[in-house]
């Protein structure tokens, strides 16, 4: 074991401060990674704050990692000393399941290894990537392409595969009507991976204040949905639905607006349970699904499909110490649209 510095929690209430952490040693197969930048997930927020169960602190977050190699093991064949790299939400998987054969190790039916906040294969806690340095698997690391900048890359990991997924599964291209619930950390990736597979693009965001911005990143249309009217023009347009928000709403509002066979796929998460009547589906043969990151391969994909398209998110890079006042502004939707913390403050 080696020791790095973190930026961490120590409970649920106290602040981020800077600390260390300790990493494995770089084992046959791994890849020791010197950390660039990590995006902020509000994902790091709940689970900081205890909010989705009980905690081992100190705890590091982050999931949006990208970096440098600076050593691999003897067997590693993929990577070498130089290779610009990204880690998302998993660093490892029972390989072995039927999911994992199909490289959907996001939904490893033995329980995949979190990059943070789970147990690993010594029975040491992961730790994230507010830290210095990582050591990962190669399987569970991707190549960030030389067209897109290391901070801009970061959310990639999480926002933007979790929005690129659900388009890639169901469809989303020339002739298909798609439309983004919210214009925030993901569903501004979902804009921009939409408006570049070739659909025709609508953002359903609660006002119309962040239209420009709808509208700069690739939609064709913004429409609010704080307006009643808006679900009585827009009935039956859309052939799929990405809902990127983690707040209730009324979800057969929501599926009024498929055509007949559209399909509505929920990324957000929220809190509390959400209900539908099941006519909402019948009546038009409509489909209600959930759809959560994505593998390895499709990560790569994801990665590779904006290196051919220039695409990266929209980040406002932070130093280290600003991290709990990013907590506090993406809690209170003040930031456009995703931070990026710059781990050379760490050091």
């Amino acid at each position: 074991m080696f020791t790095v510095n973190a930026y961490a929690a120590t409970s649920a209430t106290e602040p981020l401060t800077r600390t260390s952490v300790e990493r494995r040693e770089v084992g046959p197969r791994d890849v020791l990674i010197e950390i660039k930048y990590v995006g902020i997930c509000h994902s790091d927020i709940h689970h900081v704050r205890g909010d989705w169960g009980p905690v081992d602190y100190p705890v590091a977050p982050g999931h949006e990692i990208t970096g440098v190699v600076t050593r691999v093991g003897s067997e590693v064949g993929k990577y070498a000393a130089g290779d610009r790299v990204g880690v998302g939400c998993l660093v490892d998987s029972c390989r072995t399941c039927d999911s994992c054969r199909k490289g959907e190790e996001q939904y490893c039916l033995n329980g995949s290894t979190l990059t943070y906040g789970s147990v690993d294969r010594d029975g040491t806690r992961t730790q994230g990537g507010y830290t210095t340095h990582i050591v990962v698997d190669e399987h569970f690391v991707v190549r960030v392409p030389a067209g897109v900048a290391l901070d801009e890359a970061a959310p990639l990991l999480c926002a933007g595969i979790t929005t690129y997924s659900p388009l890639h599964r169901w469809g989303a291209g020339p002739g298909k009507k798609v439309a983004i619930v919210g214009l925030g950390g993901l569903g501004h990736m979902g804009v921009k991976f939409a408006h570049a597979l070739g659909a025709e693009v609508t953002v359903l965001s609660q006002s119309l204040k962040k239209m420009d911005d709808g509208l700069r990143l690739g939609a064709d249309h913004y429409h609010a949905t704080g307006d009643p009217t808006t679900f009585e023009e827009l009935a039956g347009s859309f052939d799929l639905i990405v809902n990127t928000v983690s707040a209730k709403l009324d979800v057969d509002a929501y599926l009024s607006l498929l055509a007949v066979g559209g399909t509505m796929v929920n990324v957000g998460a929220p809190a509390e349970p959400l209900s539908l009547n099941v006519f909402s589906l019948l009546s038009r043969g409509r489909s209600y699904a959930g759809s959560s990151i994505g593998g390895i391969r499709e990560t790569q994909e994801m990665l590779d499909f904006c290196g051919e398209h220039g695409i990266g998110a929209e980040v406002e890079v932070i130093p280290v110490e600003k991290t709990n006042e990013a907590y506090e502004r993406v809690l209170a939707s003040d930031v456009r649209y995703r931070f990026v913390i710059d781990i050379a403050t760490l050091a």
